[in-house]
């Protein structure tokens, strides 16, 4: 073998990166990911996430950020990387002479959906204590953990409000619409449950390129083509408090490897695989991920070609607290409204955006408060999470929880401001 073949079997057998340290054990990734170092490894999924933070504005000094936390590689992962940030936050602070820049507050989430699954209680506690344990042995400054069950979305006592959510779930045939509304009813948990009852300002979630790629698939599926392109972009700010996305652009690959990697401990206590329609696009991801390792992110930088709304940015802030670099890098990197799609019209069940062309096609608004909720959703939610029966609707309506049917009002209230002009008054409607 000559000295050149030698030297290239060598330098094959190395790190891509650094060039110094033998590559991650082959068959853990794909792609050029496989051939770096653990080191090497590591600092570039960070980097990734760090990427997505400061060019979005995701985090600042003043913010007070709440994690949702389920256990799994993405959250945990997502947990570790805010910590990071908030760790190197506090010794900035402490190594400053005059103390002024703020560190960010963090907060940690754990949905407690034992109410929708068949999982014994000692499970659950369990996962709760080892949750626990995972967010006090963080470092300072504290982080406090709220575990909210999500049956208490419902402003009554705990077996009321079990009894109500078993009772609406039941109500959905659909598996793909039981899953989804269990979903939407997640999020609610997290922004009216917890977020806003407790002073956040900034929603982290953990979902990663491959779970954003499934959802690319499935909600065309579905017919929610109008709303995907509001649920796949880095900063979602329809809600009261802005959700964020920092590893949209890891892997469900990198991120289980790095878990193991680094030892972090992860658990599912409502592991329970994804059915109907879900299922199916998720499986069909994996498939096309085995043939190509780069199939995920084909699909997320296709979806990305779709013009976001006026929500998917965060807000713009004159807050002294935070440093005018960050000020100028949101405004450099936030989305132009000229370039953004319009929507003040959201389904009320997933909160989607509505198109205005659509709204006007609803029922009357002085039909019954059935038949206004129903209207008011998307199509998607009416086809796969509302009842068929008309006469099942009241009851459905009677069992969701008291903020859903508030944002079906608050949209009929939108639609009769916008299309107010045409409505006949009652005097011209009996002549």
């Amino acid at each position: 073998m000559s000295c050149n073949s030698s030297a290239a079997n060598n330098s094959n057998n190395l790190c891509l990166k650094c060039k110094t340290n033998s590559p991650i054990t082959p068959g853990s990734l794909s792609g050029d990911e496989a051939r770096f170092c653990a080191d090497c490894f590591r600092s570039n999924i960070y980097g990734k996430f760090r990427l997505a933070v400061t060019s979005h504005a995701m985090i600042s000094p003043s913010d007070n950020v709440l994690v949702a936390f389920s256990g799994g590689p993405s959250s945990r992962v997502a947990l570790q990387f805010v910590h990071g940030l908030q760790d190197r936050a506090q010794k900035n602070f402490e190594a400053s002479k005059d103390k002024s820049l703020a560190v960010f507050g963090v907060g940690v989430a754990f949905i407690d959906e034992s109410a929708a699954y068949p999982v014994s209680s000692d499970k659950v506690d369990g996962a709760i204590q080892d949750i626990r344990s995972v967010v006090s042995n963080l470092a300072p400054p504290t982080k406090q953990l709220h575990v909210f069950p999500i049956e208490n979305i419902y402003a009554t006592d705990s077996s009321d409000g079990k009894d109500r959510l078993t009772k609406l779930l039941d109500a959905v045939n659909d598996a793909t619409g039981k899953e989804d509304l269990l979903l939407h009813l997640r999020m609610l948990a997290l922004h009216k449950g917890v977020a806003s009852q407790n002073g956040y300002n900034r929603l982290v979630l953990g979902s990663c390129a491959s779970r954003i790629a499934c959802h690319v698939l499935a909600a065309t599926v579905k017919g929610q083509g109008y709303s995907l392109s509001a649920d796949i972009q880095y900063v979602d700010a329809r809600w009261e408090i802005p959700v964020v996305l920092p590893l949209h652009d890891c892997t469900s690959q990198e991120l289980n490897l790095l878990c193991h990697l680094d030892g972090l401990k992860t658990l599912q206590p409502f592991d329970s695989p994804p059915s109907g329609i879900n299922g199916l696009i998720s499986s069909f991801v994996n498939i096309l991920q085995e043939e190509n390792p780069s199939r995920e992110c084909t699909i997320l930088r296709t979806a990305g070609k779709l013009t976001p709304f006026e929500f998917n940015r965060i807000p713009e802030t004159d807050d002294c607290n935070v440093p005018l670099a960050i000020r100028r890098r949101q405004k450099r990197y936030n989305l132009k409204t000229k370039e953004s799609i319009s929507s003040e019209l959201f389904c009320p069940i997933c909160n989607g955006p509505l198109k205005n062309c659509n709204s006007l096609k609803l029922s009357s608004l002085n039909s019954c408060q059935s038949s206004r909720f129903n209207a008011a959703c998307c199509s998607s939610c009416q086809f796969q999470i509302l009842p068929k029966d008309p006469s099942s609707m009241e009851n459905f309506c009677s069992l969701l929880p008291q903020q859903v049917v508030d944002r079906a009002k608050l949209g009929n209230y939108r639609l009769r401001e916008q299309i107010q002009d045409c409505l006949l008054s009652d005097s011209e409607d009996e002549n």
